[in-house]
């Protein structure tokens, strides 16, 4: 009996060992896929690195560009309202031609009458002179 005893205690010795054996190399692929991570992670931080340093650069290029459209922006607007004080000021000078043109025509109506008659006299007198003449 102790024989069996000594072969059940093979038996699990052998047990132990293989399986023993299966845990290590299931701990050494795993180590090896860990490491695999370890060194994909490392690859992947040094391309954020990269990605960030680009991304800041960017966003200073975009912050410098909408500065330069605002200010751009702001001449243009201050350019509009200088078109605008010209178009008020083509349309005052029109209003006041259109205001003479109107009292010259209104003059005009009124001494009407008074300039026929006053080539009326001329002719007149000129006749006179003309037969005083001869």
């Amino acid at each position: 009996m102790e024989v069996l005893l000594y072969i059940a205690a093979i038996i699990a010795a052998v047990a132990f060992l293989v399986l023993v054996i299966y845990l290590a190399g299931t701990l050494k692929a795993t180590r090896r896929t860990l490491d695999n991570v370890a060194d994909t992670l490392e690859g992947f931080e040094k391309q954020m690195q990269g990605i960030t340093t680009e991304t800041t650069a960017l966003l200073n290029k975009t912050n410098k560009l909408a500065e330069d459209v605002q200010e751009k922006s702001q001449k243009l607007n201050n350019l509009v309202e200088g078109i605008h004080g010209v178009g008020d000021s083509v349309k005052q000078f029109n209003g006041s031609i259109q205001k003479l043109s109107n009292e010259i025509i209104k003059e005009s109506e009124q001494n009407k009458e008074n300039a026929a008659q006053a080539v009326k006299w001329g002719q007149a007198i000129l006749d006179l002179w003309k037969r005083y003449k001869k």
